[in-house]
Protein backbone atom coordinates (compact mmCIF):
# COMPACT_ATOMS: atom_id res chain seq x y z
CA UNK A 1 0.00 0.00 0.00
CA UNK A 2 0.88 3.87 -0.11
CA UNK A 3 2.59 5.18 2.76
CA UNK A 4 0.41 6.54 4.97
CA UNK A 5 -0.59 9.89 5.02
CA UNK A 6 1.48 10.62 8.73
CA UNK A 7 4.73 9.04 7.40
CA UNK A 8 7.49 11.50 7.75
CA UNK A 9 8.18 11.98 3.59
CA UNK A 10 4.79 11.69 2.94
CA UNK A 11 4.01 14.31 5.93
CA UNK A 12 6.92 16.83 5.19
CA UNK A 13 5.57 16.86 1.08
CA UNK A 14 1.79 17.73 2.73
CA UNK A 15 3.08 20.49 4.19
CA UNK A 16 4.92 22.10 1.78
CA UNK A 17 2.47 21.52 -1.00
CA UNK A 18 0.04 22.78 1.64
CA UNK A 19 -3.62 23.44 0.40
CA UNK A 20 -2.52 22.10 -3.33
CA UNK A 21 -2.08 18.62 -1.98
CA UNK A 22 -4.65 16.10 -1.01
CA UNK A 23 -3.86 12.47 0.89
CA UNK A 24 -4.55 8.75 -0.31
CA UNK A 25 -6.50 9.84 -3.86
CA UNK A 26 -7.44 6.92 -5.89
CA UNK A 27 -5.55 7.08 -8.85
CA UNK A 28 -8.70 4.57 -10.79
CA UNK A 29 -11.12 7.40 -11.97
CA UNK A 30 -7.53 9.28 -13.88
CA UNK A 31 -6.61 6.62 -15.94
CA UNK A 32 -9.13 5.10 -18.76
CA UNK A 33 -8.08 1.55 -17.41
CA UNK A 34 -10.07 2.40 -14.47
CA UNK A 35 -8.19 0.38 -12.03
CA UNK A 36 -5.30 1.09 -9.58
CA UNK A 37 -4.77 2.30 -5.90
CA UNK A 38 -4.17 5.60 -4.53
CA UNK A 39 -1.56 8.34 -4.52
CA UNK A 40 0.30 9.09 -1.34
CA UNK A 41 -0.33 12.53 -2.02
CA UNK A 42 -1.97 14.46 -5.27
CA UNK A 43 -1.86 17.65 -6.72
CA UNK A 44 -4.08 19.24 -9.39
CA UNK A 45 -1.73 21.97 -10.68
CA UNK A 46 -3.54 25.11 -11.98
CA UNK A 47 -0.50 27.67 -12.81
CA UNK A 48 3.75 27.40 -13.19
CA UNK A 49 4.28 28.29 -9.72
CA UNK A 50 2.54 25.20 -8.29
CA UNK A 51 4.49 23.14 -10.51
CA UNK A 52 7.39 25.16 -8.86
CA UNK A 53 5.95 24.10 -5.41
CA UNK A 54 5.94 20.11 -6.28
CA UNK A 55 9.58 20.24 -7.39
CA UNK A 56 10.94 22.00 -4.33
CA UNK A 57 8.71 19.06 -2.36
CA UNK A 58 10.01 16.49 -3.94
CA UNK A 59 13.34 18.00 -3.70
CA UNK A 60 12.71 18.09 0.28
CA UNK A 61 11.70 14.48 0.43
CA UNK A 62 12.93 12.03 -2.23
CA UNK A 63 9.33 11.07 -3.16
CA UNK A 64 9.22 9.38 -6.67
CA UNK A 65 7.28 12.13 -8.92
CA UNK A 66 4.48 11.00 -11.42
CA UNK A 67 2.54 12.99 -13.83
CA UNK A 68 -0.71 11.82 -15.15
CA UNK A 69 -2.54 13.42 -18.57
CA UNK A 70 -5.47 11.80 -19.57
CA UNK A 71 -4.10 8.47 -18.49
CA UNK A 72 -4.78 6.81 -21.57
CA UNK A 73 -1.45 4.75 -21.89
CA UNK A 74 -0.99 4.15 -18.06
CA UNK A 75 -1.43 0.90 -15.33
CA UNK A 76 -1.45 1.48 -11.47
CA UNK A 77 -0.82 -1.00 -9.28
CA UNK A 78 -3.75 -2.13 -7.11
CA UNK A 79 -1.20 -0.57 -4.29
CA UNK A 80 -1.37 2.56 -5.25
CA UNK A 81 1.95 5.12 -6.14
CA UNK A 82 4.00 5.91 -2.98
CA UNK A 83 4.54 9.57 -3.79
CA UNK A 84 3.53 12.71 -5.71
CA UNK A 85 1.11 12.64 -8.71
CA UNK A 86 0.58 16.06 -10.65
CA UNK A 87 -2.42 16.48 -12.47
CA UNK A 88 -2.30 19.51 -15.21
CA UNK A 89 -5.58 21.42 -14.30
CA UNK A 90 -8.49 23.55 -16.67
CA UNK A 91 -5.51 26.80 -17.36
CA UNK A 92 -3.38 24.18 -19.28
CA UNK A 93 -5.92 23.41 -22.24
CA UNK A 94 -5.14 26.59 -23.67
CA UNK A 95 -4.64 26.70 -27.28
CA UNK A 96 -2.89 29.48 -29.59
CA UNK A 97 -3.84 29.34 -33.12
CA UNK A 98 -1.36 31.84 -35.60
CA UNK A 99 -3.74 30.99 -38.69
CA UNK A 100 -1.15 33.30 -40.52
CA UNK A 101 2.24 31.23 -40.16
CA UNK A 102 0.44 27.78 -38.86
CA UNK A 103 2.32 27.59 -35.67
CA UNK A 104 -0.21 26.54 -32.90
CA UNK A 105 1.07 26.37 -28.87
CA UNK A 106 -1.65 23.70 -26.70
CA UNK A 107 -0.97 23.72 -23.13
CA UNK A 108 0.41 19.81 -22.15
CA UNK A 109 -3.88 19.15 -20.51
CA UNK A 110 -5.22 19.91 -24.01
CA UNK A 111 -6.93 16.48 -25.13
CA UNK A 112 -5.63 15.45 -28.58
CA UNK A 113 -8.73 15.21 -30.06
CA UNK A 114 -9.82 18.58 -29.07
CA UNK A 115 -6.80 19.99 -30.59
CA UNK A 116 -7.36 18.10 -33.73
CA UNK A 117 -10.52 19.75 -34.23
CA UNK A 118 -9.51 23.29 -33.12
CA UNK A 119 -6.88 23.34 -35.73
CA UNK A 120 -8.97 21.89 -38.71
CA UNK A 121 -11.75 24.93 -38.04
CA UNK A 122 -8.94 27.16 -38.44
CA UNK A 123 -8.00 25.34 -41.86
CA UNK A 124 -4.69 24.11 -40.61
CA UNK A 125 -3.70 20.58 -41.38
CA UNK A 126 -1.23 18.30 -39.74
CA UNK A 127 -3.51 17.19 -36.63
CA UNK A 128 -6.28 15.32 -37.98
CA UNK A 129 -4.98 12.02 -37.06
CA UNK A 130 -4.82 13.04 -33.07
CA UNK A 131 -8.81 13.26 -33.43
CA UNK A 132 -9.05 9.31 -32.79
CA UNK A 133 -6.34 9.59 -29.62
CA UNK A 134 -7.93 9.42 -26.15
CA UNK A 135 -4.59 10.86 -24.96
CA UNK A 136 -3.15 14.45 -23.63
CA UNK A 137 -0.62 16.59 -25.42
CA UNK A 138 1.48 16.38 -22.92
CA UNK A 139 1.37 12.76 -23.03
CA UNK A 140 1.49 12.66 -26.46
CA UNK A 141 4.61 14.32 -26.76
CA UNK A 142 6.19 11.95 -24.74
CA UNK A 143 5.41 8.65 -26.18
CA UNK A 144 5.35 10.41 -29.59
CA UNK A 145 1.47 9.53 -30.27
CA UNK A 146 0.68 8.49 -33.78
CA UNK A 147 -2.00 6.96 -35.98
CA UNK A 148 -3.27 7.16 -39.25
CA UNK A 149 0.25 7.56 -40.73
CA UNK A 150 1.13 10.54 -38.91
CA UNK A 151 2.82 11.32 -35.42
CA UNK A 152 3.61 14.19 -32.84
CA UNK A 153 7.04 14.14 -34.71
CA UNK A 154 5.84 15.04 -37.74
CA UNK A 155 4.74 19.09 -36.67
CA UNK A 156 6.09 19.40 -33.48
CA UNK A 157 8.76 22.25 -33.27
CA UNK A 158 9.46 23.11 -29.53
CA UNK A 159 7.28 22.30 -25.91
CA UNK A 160 8.18 24.17 -22.70
CA UNK A 161 8.49 22.25 -19.81
CA UNK A 162 9.82 21.79 -16.43
CA UNK A 163 11.73 20.20 -14.17
CA UNK A 164 9.93 18.12 -11.35
CA UNK A 165 13.19 16.41 -9.47
CA UNK A 166 15.79 19.03 -10.02
CA UNK A 167 15.27 22.20 -7.94
CA UNK A 168 15.19 25.13 -8.70
CA UNK A 169 13.34 23.65 -12.09
CA UNK A 170 12.77 26.76 -14.24
CA UNK A 171 10.45 26.71 -17.30
CA UNK A 172 12.41 25.94 -20.09
CA UNK A 173 12.23 25.13 -24.05
CA UNK A 174 13.53 22.22 -25.75
CA UNK A 175 13.41 21.33 -29.16
CA UNK A 176 11.71 18.79 -30.85
CA UNK A 177 14.92 17.78 -32.49
CA UNK A 178 16.68 16.87 -28.84
CA UNK A 179 13.77 15.25 -27.34
CA UNK A 180 14.59 12.08 -29.18
CA UNK A 181 11.15 11.10 -30.83
CA UNK A 182 10.59 7.71 -32.09
CA UNK A 183 8.12 5.04 -32.47
CA UNK A 184 6.21 5.55 -29.40
CA UNK A 185 8.87 6.77 -27.19
CA UNK A 186 11.07 10.05 -26.69
CA UNK A 187 13.95 11.17 -24.11
CA UNK A 188 11.43 12.50 -21.81
CA UNK A 189 11.59 11.15 -17.84
CA UNK A 190 8.84 10.78 -15.94
CA UNK A 191 9.66 13.68 -13.63
CA UNK A 192 10.20 15.88 -17.11
CA UNK A 193 6.67 17.67 -17.05
CA UNK A 194 5.71 19.12 -20.76
CA UNK A 195 3.97 22.67 -19.86
CA UNK A 196 3.20 23.07 -23.64
CA UNK A 197 3.87 22.12 -27.24
CA UNK A 198 4.46 24.04 -30.52
CA UNK A 199 3.38 22.69 -33.60
CA UNK A 200 4.03 24.03 -37.26
CA UNK A 201 0.84 23.49 -39.29
CA UNK A 202 -0.22 23.61 -43.26
CA UNK A 203 -2.88 25.59 -44.69
CA UNK A 204 -5.52 24.40 -46.76
CA UNK A 205 -9.19 23.48 -47.38
CA UNK A 206 -11.33 23.42 -43.86
CA UNK A 207 -13.97 20.65 -45.41
CA UNK A 208 -10.83 18.26 -46.44
CA UNK A 209 -9.66 18.30 -42.72
CA UNK A 210 -13.17 18.19 -41.77
CA UNK A 211 -13.61 14.93 -44.09
CA UNK A 212 -10.26 13.29 -42.92
CA UNK A 213 -11.55 13.14 -39.59
CA UNK A 214 -14.94 11.88 -39.84
CA UNK A 215 -13.09 9.18 -41.81
CA UNK A 216 -10.61 8.77 -39.12
CA UNK A 217 -13.57 8.78 -36.27
CA UNK A 218 -15.52 6.35 -38.40
CA UNK A 219 -12.61 3.48 -39.06
CA UNK A 220 -11.87 3.94 -34.62
CA UNK A 221 -15.82 3.58 -33.92
CA UNK A 222 -15.55 0.38 -36.48
CA UNK A 223 -12.39 -1.42 -35.76
CA UNK A 224 -11.85 -0.33 -31.91
CA UNK A 225 -13.69 -0.93 -28.81
CA UNK A 226 -14.85 1.46 -26.25
CA UNK A 227 -15.02 0.77 -22.21
CA UNK A 228 -12.41 0.52 -19.98
CA UNK A 229 -8.65 0.19 -22.28
CA UNK A 230 -5.67 1.99 -22.66
CA UNK A 231 -5.59 2.24 -26.19
CA UNK A 232 -3.15 -0.22 -27.93
CA UNK A 233 -1.09 -2.23 -25.54
CA UNK A 234 1.52 -3.16 -27.48
CA UNK A 235 3.87 -1.40 -30.14
CA UNK A 236 3.78 -2.97 -33.62
CA UNK A 237 7.09 -5.16 -34.39
CA UNK A 238 8.56 -4.26 -37.10
CA UNK A 239 6.44 -5.03 -40.54
CA UNK A 240 3.85 -6.93 -38.36
CA UNK A 241 0.88 -5.94 -36.55
CA UNK A 242 0.85 -6.84 -32.55
CA UNK A 243 -3.48 -7.35 -33.41
CA UNK A 244 -2.74 -9.34 -35.73
CA UNK A 245 -0.21 -11.76 -34.02
CA UNK A 246 -2.07 -12.36 -30.66
CA UNK A 247 -5.35 -12.86 -32.70
CA UNK A 248 -3.29 -15.03 -34.70
CA UNK A 249 -1.99 -17.09 -31.72
CA UNK A 250 -6.20 -17.11 -30.84
CA UNK A 251 -6.09 -15.10 -27.91
CA UNK A 252 -8.99 -12.63 -28.96
CA UNK A 253 -11.45 -13.00 -26.00
CA UNK A 254 -8.99 -14.52 -23.80
CA UNK A 255 -9.53 -13.73 -19.71
CA UNK A 256 -7.92 -13.37 -16.36
CA UNK A 257 -9.83 -12.30 -13.91
CA UNK A 258 -11.23 -9.02 -14.39
CA UNK A 259 -9.31 -8.69 -17.79
CA UNK A 260 -9.57 -9.57 -20.79
CA UNK A 261 -8.42 -9.38 -24.72
CA UNK A 262 -10.76 -7.07 -26.37
CA UNK A 263 -13.10 -9.66 -28.53
CA UNK A 264 -12.80 -6.33 -31.61
CA UNK A 265 -9.49 -5.46 -31.43
CA UNK A 266 -6.75 -7.89 -30.24
CA UNK A 267 -4.26 -5.19 -29.34
CA UNK A 268 -6.64 -4.06 -26.94
CA UNK A 269 -6.86 -5.11 -23.35
CA UNK A 270 -10.49 -4.30 -21.67
CA UNK A 271 -11.29 -4.42 -17.96
CA UNK A 272 -14.18 -5.28 -16.32
CA UNK A 273 -15.97 -2.22 -13.46
CA UNK A 274 -14.16 -2.58 -10.40
CA UNK A 275 -11.41 -4.40 -11.41
CA UNK A 276 -7.83 -5.35 -10.97
CA UNK A 277 -4.48 -3.73 -12.26
CA UNK A 278 -3.20 -7.26 -11.42
CA UNK A 279 -5.26 -8.65 -13.80
CA UNK A 280 -4.79 -6.59 -16.32
CA UNK A 281 -0.52 -7.02 -15.93
CA UNK A 282 -0.60 -10.86 -15.80
CA UNK A 283 -2.46 -10.92 -19.01
CA UNK A 284 0.09 -8.95 -21.02
CA UNK A 285 2.48 -11.10 -19.42
CA UNK A 286 0.39 -14.53 -20.53
CA UNK A 287 0.04 -12.79 -24.41
CA UNK A 288 3.75 -11.83 -24.26
CA UNK A 289 4.78 -15.24 -23.25
CA UNK A 290 2.28 -16.97 -25.80
CA UNK A 291 3.79 -14.87 -28.80
CA UNK A 292 6.81 -15.33 -28.40
CA UNK A 293 7.00 -19.12 -27.78
CA UNK A 294 4.45 -19.72 -31.16
CA UNK A 295 5.76 -16.94 -33.30
CA UNK A 296 9.49 -16.28 -32.06
CA UNK A 297 8.44 -12.22 -31.61
CA UNK A 298 8.74 -10.01 -28.71
CA UNK A 299 5.93 -7.85 -28.31
CA UNK A 300 6.49 -4.38 -26.25
CA UNK A 301 4.46 -3.30 -24.19
CA UNK A 302 3.89 0.28 -24.45
CA UNK A 303 1.70 0.70 -21.70
CA UNK A 304 3.28 3.33 -18.71
CA UNK A 305 2.98 1.40 -15.70
CA UNK A 306 3.60 3.06 -11.81
CA UNK A 307 3.67 1.25 -8.44
CA UNK A 308 4.75 -2.03 -9.15
CA UNK A 309 7.57 -3.00 -6.36
CA UNK A 310 9.07 -5.03 -9.20
CA UNK A 311 9.13 -4.68 -12.90
CA UNK A 312 5.58 -5.15 -14.11
CA UNK A 313 6.66 -7.26 -17.49
CA UNK A 314 7.99 -10.37 -17.71
CA UNK A 315 10.96 -10.62 -20.00
CA UNK A 316 10.42 -12.54 -23.30
CA UNK A 317 13.66 -14.58 -24.63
Amino acid sequence: MTEPATSGATALAMQILGPLAAADISLAPYTTLRVGGPAAVLVVATEVEHLNTVAAAVAATGLPVLVIGQGSNLLVSDDGFAGIVVVLGEPFTQITIDAESGLVTAGAATKLPVLARRTVAASLHGMEWAVGVPGSVGGGVRMNAGGHGSDMAATLVSIDLLTLDDEPSGLRTASAESLELSYRSSALRSADLVVSATFALVAGPRHAGEDELTEIVRWRRQHQPGGANCGSVFTNPPAASAGRLIDECGLRGHRIGTASVSEKHANFIQVDEGGRSQDVRALINYVRAVVQRRTGISLHPEVRTAGFASPPFEETT
